[in-house]
């Protein structure tokens, strides 16, 4: 049986030169104003952010870019696009990819026993959620197929 801990250290080597995606914070100050910048930047699999030490759980998502002069028929587009500009003003680049609300998820809970994030130790075997519907999944075998498929893109 494998901890979660060893579990995510072996993601971790295989997914050596597969390309990380930047983890944002918002910041605002009287002189730079409302931005998102780049605090990290971890592999997105699936319903986790995995960084060189830590495990994180996603939230929201988003695509660098400016929003230029369009019409917007949902106030919620305009908010998102307003969010987008926000990160460009942050620093990162034209497309990059955003990530930004996620989560800490304490893996020595979920090694002792207990739950954090969408990681739970069920019947002795570290588990993911992979949905707020969804039931859980071996997490070994949920991150061996979200691997293979990121190193096939």
């Amino acid at each position: 049986m494998s901890t979660a801990a060893e579990i995510l250290d072996a993601a971790r080597a295989s997914l050596v030169g597969v390309p990380k995606e930047g983890l944002g914070e918002e910041r605002s100050s009287r002189w730079r104003g409302e931005r998102i910048v780049r605090v990290g930047e971890a592999w997105h699999i699936g319903v986790l952010l995995l960084t060189d030490r830590e495990l994180l759980a996603t939230a929201e998502v988003l695509r660098a870019a400016d929003p230029g002069r369009r019409g917007y028929t949902a106030e919620s587009a305009r908010a998102r696009a307003a969010r987008r500009q926000l990160a460009l003003r942050g620093g990162f680049g034209e497309g990059d990819v955003v990530h930004i609300g996620w989560s800490v998820i304490d893996v020595d809970a979920v090694d002792a026993g207990g739950s954090s994030g969408p990681l739970a130790l069920r019947d002795g075997v570290p588990s993911v959620r992979w949905s707020g519907a969804g039931a859980y999944m071996p997490l070994e075998a949920y991150l061996r197929e979200r691997i293979e498929l990121m190193r096939d893109l």
